[in-house]
Parts: structure tokens; C-alpha cells; sequence
């Protein structure tokens, strides 16, 4: 391990090495690629997550694959959730129906709410969801006016 820590050359190459990174990675996959169970350890990284029984962030993992995950988790689709259109006709009444591939990280309740609404304004219809909240399967509906929560 110091023998890789102190390792050089001395080609004078660095500046070049890291433009050519800079070209040929995105942030996902420069971190897919170089992220290393030795920097994990060297800058003591962790994952942490929201412990609703306490109410407070804890941390979750040290171990190098949860810290690796959660990181890639963040940037997978640059951050924003990935919802699917299900139906155009829920329930045969014409609402919307979408999905949220969970992943770990619950929908922002706000934005949840207000891009349901603005949704719903759009489609002339109600617009739902059926995704997770607190590991539990949930269908957010608004009809324009109001959310509404359902077991799902």
C-alpha cells in the first residue's frame, strides 16, 4: 500500500492524465472507476440516512460497497428519481397513473406534492403514484386541489 501511495514516475504527466480523465468521464463513471476501497478508508467515508424511529441522520455503512453505492445511487439519472407512466387510464376513469422505482431514497413529499398537482393540471385528470414512504408501498392521488395518500 505505500509502495502505490508514493508511486511516481516522474514523467511530469499528471496535469495531462487528468485532462484526459476529464474528457473521457462523466462524475458516475469517474467514481464507478476510481473510487477505492483505500481512499474509503484513508478519508473515513460513510453512507448515513434519515432514522425515523429517532428522528435524526445516523450513519448507516462504512463498508466500501454501501459507501460506492449510495454515491452512485446519487448520480444515477443526475440525481432525480426515475418515475415511469403506467397507465393513461387508471382505474378506467382517465387519471394517470405513475411509478417511482425506489431505490433507496423516498420522494420529497413537497415536490411529490406539487409536481402531482401541476401534473393533474396538465393531464385535465387526477395524476397519481405509486411509490415508497418509510418502507411502505404508498399511491400519492391530486386532483389539482388536494393530495391524497392510499395504501398501495
Amino acid at each position: 500500500m505505500e509502495d502505490r501511495h508514493c508511486w511516481d514516475r516522474s514523467l511530469g504527466l499528471g496535469r495531462e492524465k487528468i485532462f484526459q480523465v476529464r474528457a473521457s468521464h462523466n462524475d458516475l463513471t469517474f467514481l464507478d472507476e476510481f473510487l477505492t476501497l483505500d481512499f474509503c478508508v484513508e478519508h473515513d467515508l460513510f453512507s448515513f440516512g434519515f432514522n425515523a424511529r429517532n428522528k435524526r441522520w445516523e450513519i448507516v455503512s462504512r463498508e466500501f460497497a454501501d459507501v460506492k453505492a449510495a454515491l452512485l445511487l446519487q448520480l444515477t439519472n443526475a440525481g432525480q428519481p426515475i418515475v415511469n407512466v403506467a397507465d393513461g387510464n387508471f382505474e378506467n376513469t382517465g387519471e394517470l397513473l405513475l411509478v417511482h422505482r425506489h431505490e433507496g431514497l423516498d420522494l420529497d413529499p413537497a415536490w411529490s406534492a406539487e409536481t402531482l398537482a401541476a401534473l393533474a393540471r396538465i393531464w385535465s385528470r387526477p395524476a397519481n403514484i405509486i411509490t415508497e414512504r418509510e418502507g411502505k408501498s404508498v399511491r400519492l392521488r391530486h386532483d389539482g386541489h388536494e393530495l391524497q395518500h392510499f395504501d398501495a
